[in-house]
């Protein structure tokens, strides 16, 4: 009998860590359409519109989130609008309650008609899932980047792809304070260096290695750039290297909104004394989304906090969307203190950071299912297609991972269009034509649309050629391959290596710049 254990909470070396089991994906027989559709349950009907809402759920949520958190998430029943799933421990049902609720209810309203609402319980021993638990062998794995202790391991496991466990989620704890959940996924290993935040990388490591020293490298160490561009990924690798070399080390790692929880709640219980005397004994403080430091007797407390460590020789490390001086809510000491070490911006991913991120998080996945692969032809276009962050990137891969578990055909590109399609429409918000780009294009070059969509090669068609496929790409919410139906059926590559064309004559051609905002300005009109 498979028994279901309650998520471990165990605390070693200055970490918790909690780990929920993972249930194997199974084949459900479908049930006769004659069952009665009143009351829907795991056992009276088809069990796999339970099962597609879980495959909708990992395709909108990415992989990771759907393993870490859904993974044991089973159907229950539907009856008067109420789709009711259950999960073994409290502590999965509170979590996806609080964080996933909506999106657990937009998927079964797909699939379940007249579904109004979404309740998670607590299973039962006996009931409909704990039987089909029981029938299955439960396949528990450690993260490969997680030693037993909660510290990063150089000690790889291969896993198929439906024996992936939820990694355990990393806390630092001191004094009996516990800190905000760290990623073991988020190491320096893992970050992927480039142009744009080697600066950032280079003095958080530098960081990492001599926050313990008599002569730290950088204090206080902030960081700051947009969202999705890498500062929490190094907030959590320094918390792990430093627990890595130093297993006694007292780190902690908190979000300026745990932060504010943890001094209210102080407050409240008439306790702020004990909760100042708690940052006593730190070693390494780090302090995430800083400009979520809200309240003014909370931001007073963050600043004494702050300058006592600062002035005990105590590491800090800050990270922010915004540089110190264009966050409000400090005041000008604060502001002073923090820009006394090293103050560093990650910028923008540029397109080879972009695609080096986007082969790693695929060595990352292929690690644990190597028969799992992307053509170079699909990186280059998520590379050209999604700019604005690391984890749009990274949830690319996840939802292609997801799609082709699902489905385990080859990945191609239209399906890789189709798969991130919503990650880029909201960059794409004017409503221009193919056939709008076509006539213009032929009025302001001189050629006939039909020199435009044939197979003439002279210049005096390709530029334009080229030039329009370039703005179709930019102005449209056309595919590739889209593109390049629109254009005489060319293929996919074809319509890439003229954006590419284009994008390197516009480095040293102010006058082609000028051209193409001329051409939009037409276009938008």
């Amino acid at each position: 009998m498979q028994t279901i254990q309650k998520a471990d909470h165990s605390v070693v070396g200055g970490f918790a860590g909690a780990a929920t089991n993972g249930l194997e994906e199974r084949n459900v027989a479908t049930i006769p359409a004659s069952a009665p559709s009143s009351l829907i349950t795991a056992s009276s009907t088809d069990e796999p519109r339970g099962q597609k809402v879980r495959a909708m759920l990992r395709a909108r949520l990415g992989d990771d989130i759907f393993t870490s958190w859904f993974n044991a998430l089973e159907f229950e029943t539907f009856e008067g609008g109420l789709v009711k799933f259950s999960v073994p421990v409290k502590f999965l049902r509170t979590w996806i309650q609080s964080h996933y609720s909506e999106d657990l209810l937009a998927c079964c309203r797909a699939e379940f008609k007249g579904a109004e609402k979404v309740e998670v319980v607590l299973r039962q021993p006996g009931n409909a899932a704990s039987a089909r638990a029981d029938a299955e062998p439960v396949a528990v794995a450690e993260p490969a980047n997680v030693a037993r202790n909660g510290a990063p391991s150089d000690a790889g496991q291969q896993r198929g792809p439906m024996f992936v466990a939820p990694a355990p989620v990393g806390r630092t704890s001191v004094g009996g304070f516990e800190g905000s959940p760290l990623d073991p996924r988020y190491t320096f290993d893992s970050f992927v260096v480039g142009s744009s935040n080697r600066m950032a990388h280079a003095g958080a490591t530098q960081v990492a290695e001599t926050a313990l020293s008599d002569t730290p490298g950088f204090n206080p160490l902030y960081i700051h750039s947009a969202v999705g561009l890498g500062k929490t990924h190094l907030l959590h690798a320094i918390a792990w290297e430093v627990k890595r070399r130093a297993p006694n080390a007292q780190v902690l790692y908190l979000t300026a909104e745990r932060f504010r929880y943890q001094f209210v709640e102080a407050l409240r219980s008439q306790d702020p004394l004990a909760f100042k005397e708690k940052f006593r004994g730190i070693n390494v403080l780090l302090i995430d989304d800083l400009e979520f430091m809200h309240g003014e007797r909370t931001e007073q407390e963050f600043d004494h906090i702050i300058n006592s460590l600062l002035d005990g020789g105590r590491q800090v490390v800050v990270a922010s969307a915004r540089a110190p001086n264009h966050v409000e809510r400090l005041n000008e000491r604060m502001r002073s203190r923090l820009q006394r070490g090293l103050v560093t911006e990650i910028g923008v991913l540029d397109h080879e950071l972009r695609l080096k991120v986007l082969e790693k998080r695929l060595a990352e996945k292929r690690a644990n299912d190597p028969s799992f692969a992307l053509g170079r032809d699909i990186l280059a276009l998520l590379a050209d297609r999604l700019t604005e962050s690391g984890r749009e990137l990274e949830g690319a891969i996840t939802r292609l991972y997801a799609t082709w578990q699902y489905m385990r055909t080859p990945i191609t590109p239209d399906v890789a269009e189709t798969v991130i399609r919503d990650l880029v429409q909201g960059l794409e918000p004017r409503r221009i034509k193919i056939e709008d780009i076509l006539r213009i294009i032929s009025r302001h070059f001189g050629v006939s649309k039909g020199d435009l969509l044939s197979q003439r090669r002279h210049r005096s068609v390709v530029w334009p050629r080229q030039v329009g496929m370039y703005l179709a790409k930019q102005l449209t919410a056309r595919s590739l391959p889209e593109i390049g139906r629109r254009f005489g059926n060319r293929d996919h590559t074809t319509v890439l290596h003229a954006i590419r064309k284009i994008e390197g004559e516009l480095a040293g051609n102010p006058r082609l710049k000028e051209e193409l905002e001329e051409l939009k300005r037409l276009l938008s009109h």
